[in-house]
């Protein structure tokens, strides 16, 4: 970074001396009204992104400070190693030749604020914020109901004492010191607690604040170098929240007082009006905790994009079948089509001989492998599911669901799946308990599958692809009929790209994570007529792509 942002960089080599307007982090520099304007349109800069210098300045120190330039040869950083986890320079090439992993870090800082690792991180900060606030209610909930039992043993130590003569006054008086004494000291305790939250929580809400305005106006690089300070910072954050709930400090503190029987006596051999004593009960706070992340983020971060993705032909099957509407690739090369004209599930071997067919168990829809060597049928207009044995080649048994069921995906010992006015639906396949996941009507013909918390469904009506969260909340909206006219199938690879079959358009379409760019992949040329559906297999990069009669096609996606 330059020494002065504040002045142009370019008049600054002139011996110049003009502020600086905006900054442009790939050339490091500021650049005043009219080398801005050159900046512009220069060939070699004219793709270059700037911000203005008041947002520029906008951005925390630490992020201002980042070192975008090797300090070792004075050069830019241009490749990043995998191996030892660190950027370089060209220079730094002569110390990894031992290194296969070397990458053109642009590959790897293209799109990183809306890669999974940034949204990641996001949502770590937000789920340690909501931890801290947490234990912060806890404590104080806590403190609510020692100081609640204090008053109820001084209501039950006082009615007790007028029963009572004036010989018992000193105990009475003694007791109650106890009391307090007891109190004060489990509430400072507390209180210890609670102060350290609430710093935490201050430090929590800065590093929220600056990763917001760090994805507004840092720029790749910045964000790319420094995303790992910040996942330091959530991880001290999480280690303090894992070391107050595990150290005894968030155990439930109860103070109790048991009234000597001998008081009723009124003997000169009651030494004592009761006995203060302190218990602690481990409670459970149900702290939120995401999946463990990989020990280098970095390999998190997308190695495939729509923009280098490719599709290579490997089958051209036929099907044999009428009305598929439910495709998938199973263990061992195997692959399932439903037809749901004729209400018939057909099992290819990978050979593309036929391994069995089962018919007469009702409407066929979508079909999901789900392990257990059993598939998922839905049935489209019946209210049932139905679960069939791969190995004995028979109706396993059937589902009741109480609604339409269509597209459908299998994710952690449930299947959800699309119930048309009812929205997305979730069956628990071990209980058959049923949860509603979002409310919002779908079209007759949609289907939906899943990546990480977020779950993508399609409209066919609307011509639309929706991405939500795992409570219903739509994260992104992809819409453009130019490439993409009735989504079908959908499926996600390793990396969050969706793929999307259009029935109108005759072709496949990749969508980015974020759902800001498409392409197609292919097209009528390559075969397609009238796509209905498709699975991607993560396991082994394999696409299956079924038009509606006889032809499905098995592509490796490299």
């Amino acid at each position: 970074m330059a020494s002065n942002w504040s002045l142009c960089g370019v008049c600054d080599n002139r011996q110049v001396n003009e502020s600086s307007v905006v900054w442009c982090s790939e050339c490091g520099e500021g650049l005043c009204e009219d080398c801005k304007e050159h900046h512009s349109i220069s060939e070699g800069t004219t793709h270059h992104e700037t911000v203005s210098i008041a947002e520029y300045k906008r951005l925390p120190t630490e992020f201002l400070q980042t070192a975008e330039i090797c300090k070792l040869h004075n050069e830019k950083y241009e490749l990043f190693c995998r191996k030892h986890d660190c950027t370089c320079c060209k220079k730094c090439v002569k110390s990894h030749n031992d290194c296969k992993d070397l990458t053109d870090i642009n590959e790897f800082i293209k799109n990183v604020k809306t890669s999974n690792t940034f949204y990641e991180i996001e949502q770590t900060v937000l789920e340690v914020a909501e931890n801290v606030r947490r234990l912060s209610a806890n404590r104080k909930e806590n403190l609510k109901s020692l100081k609640d039992k204090k008053r109820e043993i001084e209501v039950e130590i006082k009615q007790t004492r007028t029963k009572i003569n004036h010989h018992l006054d000193k105990l009475q008086e003694d007791l109650i010191k106890e009391l307090m004494a007891a109190e004060q000291k489990e509430c400072k305790k507390i209180e210890k607690v609670l102060t350290s939250l609430q710093k935490k929580g201050k430090e929590i809400s800065e590093i929220k604040q600056n990763i917001a305005s760090t994805k507004q106006h840092a720029s790749q690089l910045q964000t790319f170098l420094t995303m790992k300070n910040i996942e330091k910072d959530i991880a001290v954050g999480e280690n303090f929240i894992q070391s107050n709930t595990t150290s005894g400090k968030t155990n439930q503190v109860n103070i109790s007082c048991q009234i000597d029987k001998l008081l009723r006596q009124i003997t000169d051999s009651v030494q004592k009006f009761g006995e203060i004593s302190v218990s602690s009960n481990l409670f459970d706070l149900s702290i939120q905790k995401r999946k463990v992340r990989q020990a280098q983020i970095m390999v998190a971060l997308p190695i495939r994009n729509i923009d280098n993705m490719a599709l290579t032909l490997k089958k051209r099957l036929n099907t044999d079948l009428s009305d598929v509407q439910g495709c998938t690739l199973l263990p061992g090369g195997k692959m399932a089509f439903s037809c749901y004209r004729k209400d018939k599930i057909k099992v290819l071997k990978s050979d593309e001989s036929k391994d069995f067919k089962i018919s007469e168990i009702g409407y066929t829809f979508d079909v999901v492998f789900i392990g257990d060597d059993s598939i998922a049928v839905t049935s489209g207009q019946s209210h049932k599911i139905n679960i069939i044995d791969l190995k004995k080649h028979t109706l396993k048994k059937s589902i009741k669901v109480h609604s339409y069921n269509r597209g459908a995906v299998y994710r952690d010992g449930h299947l959800i799946y699309c119930a048309r006015e009812k929205g997305l639906r979730m069956i628990s396949l071990s209980d058959e308990s049923i949860t509603n996941v979002t409310n919002n009507k779908l079209s007759s013909l949609a289907y939906v599958t899943t990546f990480g918390d977020k779950l993508f469904y399609t409209n066919s009506e609307d011509h639309n692809v929706t991405c939500c969260d795992k409570h219903g909340y739509i994260l992104w909206m992809f819409s453009d009929t130019r490439v993409l006219r009735g989504p079908l199938g959908i499926s996600v690879d390793n990396n969050g790209n969706v793929f999307v079959v259009g029935l109108h358009t005759n072709n496949v379409v990749v969508i980015s994570p974020d759902g800001q760019r498409s392409r197609q992949l292919v097209s009528s040329k390559n075969g397609l007529k009238s796509p209905q559906v498709l699975h991607y297999d993560t396991s082994t990069n394999k696409l299956l792509v079924a038009n509606e009669a006889n032809d499905a096609f098995l592509y490796e996606v490299t």
